[in-house]
């Protein structure tokens, strides 16, 4: 999905909770190996404020399949349209500002610098863009996140 105007977000953790359906493309620059996750990421809500972040589904990589999964904290920030994210045991990750709809993190990783760009495209779409740089990494890592709508209710008679 590419768009040339971005979805400014008052509320980053009402816009985030649910469920996200996600597919990451995965790309090392050094070895030309390409690899892709696709699952699932619901934003829940975490005792004491914010959301909590889990993300499963299956990463093939090299001809392998295996599972794989992930979580982070998105913890409120100074104002609505901004979230702290954190590792889950607590350690800081980065700030997220999504009142205009992009952002562009960063993360210092021992000798690896991890840059992220996020973009808000409409209501059920998003994405975010990881370039990790360093001596250990040199990978693009890009996802699709696309809102899970649960299908209406039927009605009985």
């Amino acid at each position: 999905m590419v768009v040339d105007t971005f979805w400014p977000v008052e509320d980053v953790l009402a816009h985030l909770a649910g469920r996200w359906h996600v597919e990451r493309a995965v790309r090392d620059l050094a070895s030309g190996e390409e690899g892709r996750f696709n699952g699932t990421t619901v934003f829940s809500p975490r005792e004491g404020g914010g959301l909590l972040h889990h993300e499963s589904g299956t990463f093939l990589w090299q001809g392998a399949s295996r599972p794989a999964e992930r979580t982070l904290l998105f913890l409120p920030g100074a104002s609505p349209g901004t979230s702290d994210v954190a590792f889950a045991d607590g350690r800081p990750f980065h700030h997220l500002d999504l009142t205009t709809g992009r952002h562009v993190a960063e993360h210092p990783c021992a000798a690896d610098r991890y840059r992220g760009e996020f973009t808000v495209y409409d209501e059920d779409h998003w994405r975010t863009v990881w370039r990790v740089g360093g001596p250990a990494k040199d990978l693009v890592l890009t996802t699709d996140y696309t809102r899970e709508r649960r299908p209406p209710e039927r009605q009985t008679r």
